[in-house]
């Protein structure tokens, strides 16, 4: 461990559209805010090609440069960005104590946790390849579904994300085809029967992935294998989105901060308060129903303007 402990007015962990907007309101509110990337500076959207439901882009913008101006802009106003992630907290005294790379200790007056979520996939070899090609492959309807319009496309899973998507995409798409591992759904019955009652989404129970195929660049294929029969079959298609869920970013504060049972952060309603004094939350760490870029921005300036009036009432 360090010798030296670092004492830090406002210490955000993660970054991302919520802790780089809470980046620019606590510099600009004199915080002096330290801002530590994680392990995939720029989070999530760095990960999306293109992004046209930002307001403020009429042409779109792709994930990395937006979150490459983000930064800048929190940079401007004085906001010290750093390599590094947080490994270790201790929230259990008035002190807030965050381990940086398990070597660096710091106190913080404030902390605000956007550590955000990562989006589950199959794991499959052909599918992170196209992930990382931005070729079509996603993980949110919402995000992309705008770029497959009147295509054909492909949804995995079985819960109430995956219906809902699956319904928000059969309105842009051409024909959803849905995979559903099991003999049955996981969703609830109202949503079941949304997407059985959609003409343009066809239904495969017993039936998972076997591989995304594409010309090296782009999504044109995916091979699937029915689960009783073992027979595969490919079905043309421009997209591979998948829906099995999320995990929120948020082990190491598990010990001090109140999570519900999929591991979210529990804010205050309406506040980005979490169940410690002087620890805020924005982004994704907290949200399982919109995970928006826009939203995630919006939390981060709860945070930074909660964070700041939890330092005045210090005084």
């Amino acid at each position: 461990m360090s010798d030296t402990i670092e004492r830090v007015k406002c210490l955000i962990i993660g970054s991302g559209p919520a802790g780089y907007t809470a980046a620019i309101y606590a510099a600009r509110a004199n915080m002096n805010p330290v801002l530590y990337q994680g392990t995939q500076p720029g989070g999530q959207l760095t990960t999306t090609n293109e992004v046209e439901n930002f307001p403020g882009y009429p042409d779109g913008v792709t994930g990395p440069e937006m979150m490459v101006q983000l930064q800048e802009q929190a940079k401007r106003f004085g906001t010290d960005v750093r390599d590094g992630w947080a490994t270790k907290v201790d929230f259990s005294g008035p002190v807030h104590k965050v381990w940086i790379n398990d070597t660096k200790e710091i106190h913080c007056e404030t902390v605000i946790i956007s550590t955000g979520a990562s989006a589950k996939y199959l794991g499959l070899p052909s599918e992170q390849k196209y992930l990382q090609l931005g070729g079509g492959v996603s993980a949110c309807a919402v995000c992309d579904g705008f770029f497959y319009r009147n295509q054909e496309v492909i949804i995995v899973g079985a819960g109430d994300s995956a219906c809902e998507e699956a319904h928000y995409l059969s309105k842009l798409c051409k024909k959803v085809t849905m995979l559903v591992r099991s003999e049955k759904f996981r969703a609830s019955k109202i949503m079941e029967d949304r997407v059985r009652k959609t003409e343009n989404i066809e239904i495969l129970l017993n039936t998972e992935t076997d591989e995304v195929i594409g010309d090296g660049q782009v999504v044109t294929a995916v091979r699937v294998k029915n689960r009783t029969t073992g027979e595969l079959k490919e079905i043309p298609v421009t997209g591979f989105f998948v829906a099995i869920g999320h995990q929120p970013n948020t082990e190491i504060f598990k010990e001090y901060i109140q999570l519900d049972e999929t591991g979210y952060i529990i804010n205050e309603p309406g506040t980005s308060k979490t169940s410690v004094p002087g620890v805020f939350v924005a982004g994704d760490a907290a949200d399982h129903v919109y995970r928006q870029a826009i939203t995630a921005a919006g939390t981060g300036c709860m945070a930074a303007l909660d964070a700041e009036r939890y330092l005045a009432s210090q005084e």
